[in-house]
């Protein structure tokens, strides 16, 4: 059967009434995922609030005011800081590619896989901390990728490691380089400095054409490499199980072959909604829910879909919605 799925542009320089609708619409599904393993099992409040003030200040006064917005309670504090919460596994592939003749500017290029009835949905443009940011929502003021005024994009993939630990989830520690960092450089520090619960693979791509992909992962060091595509594993594949189900080597070779030998964006992008690339097991949760290619040299984002094309200018972004239908399929 068909699944329709709703995706929303949200454009609120501060968390207001658009983010306390948004909260209002996903807290019942976070609640529960929050406290499956009871109320004790997830760090105290004032843990919480400690790990944000020692890691990432600059969103302290965001945090506080949606927690405000969302009734000021304990459980809504503790879930918005993102502090070791549940662990969750998603699928993705993610690339840097560069036009060998010039044609076109460099991009970083995205399917996010995962089940669609734990997605948002919700592209957010926002001024939290100063700087435009536009990014896919995730985790009620996470992102999954996005890009800010400075002109950094980032991506984030599952690492292909079940083990979590003491760190932030990593949609909160994307929202907060794409608000504090303005380069690579500077996003690989703050992924250095800033601890990550599960182990995940962020790309990086600036206006300067700088390219970096980070691995992060609890109680490891972060490891920069210089690899242009990736999808669920980092060094090797660890989990093999989860490799053959989402075809992560045989999409991670299709990555490297497009990014080595393709001369057109327009191409590129049509292989990113053919298979193994583009996935249609979403009952099993890691179907590709969309596609993206962020362009930081003129600040454009494209979502696109099998269907449509959905694209936004980080200097005006506009509100606005889409209606998509996933076909679940064999592959």
């Amino acid at each position: 059967m068909p699944i329709h799925q709703r995706f929303t542009a949200l454009v609120e320089d501060k968390p207001g009434e658009a983010w306390q609708a948004l909260f209002e619409r996903c807290w019942p599904g976070y609640r529960d995922w929050y406290l499956r393993n009871g109320v004790f099992g997830r760090p105290s409040y004032l843990d919480c609030r400690r790990a944000l003030r020692k890691h990432m200040p600059e969103l302290v006064p965001t945090w506080e005011r949606m927690v405000e917005l969302a009734g000021g309670g304990d459980i809504e504090a503790r879930i918005l800081s993102l502090w070791c919460p549940p662990v969750y596994i998603a699928g993705c592939s993610q690339a840097v590619w560069f036009d060998p003749v010039g044609a076109y500017c460099p991009a970083l290029l995205r399917n996010y896989d995962y089940s669609p009835d734990l997605l948002e949905g919700n592209w957010l443009a926002t001024r939290w901390c100063g700087q435009r940011v536009l990014a896919v929502g995730d985790c009620l003021w996470g992102a999954l990728d996005g890009m800010n005024e400075a002109g950094l994009a980032a991506s984030l993939s599952f690492g292909g490691r079940t083990e979590a630990g003491e760190g932030f989830g990593i949609p909160l520690v994307m929202r907060y380089l794409l608000e504090v960092s303005g380069t690579v450089e500077e996003a690989c520090a703050v992924l250095k400095r800033v601890p990550a619960h599960m182990f995940y693979s962020i790309t990086l791509l600036d206006t300067n054409a700088h390219w970096a992909t980070v691995y992060v992962g609890p109680n490891e060091a972060t490891y920069v490499t210089r690899r242009r595509a990736i999808t669920n594993f980092q060094h090797k594949v660890d989990w093999p199980e989860h490799a053959r189900a989402t075809s992560a080597v045989e999409r991670l070779a299709m990555l490297e072959h497009l990014v080595d030998k393709t001369h057109s964006l327009p191409e590129v992008a049509a292989c990113l909604l053919q298979p193994p690339l583009f996935q249609t097991s979403y009952r099993r949760g890691y179907g590709t829910l969309y596609s993206a290619i962020y362009q930081p040299s003129n600040r454009s984002v494209e979502l696109f879909w099998q269907d449509q094309r959905w694209q936004q200018s980080l200097l005006a972004p506009l509100t606005g919605g889409r209606d998509i239908v996933f076909l679940p399929g064999p592959y």
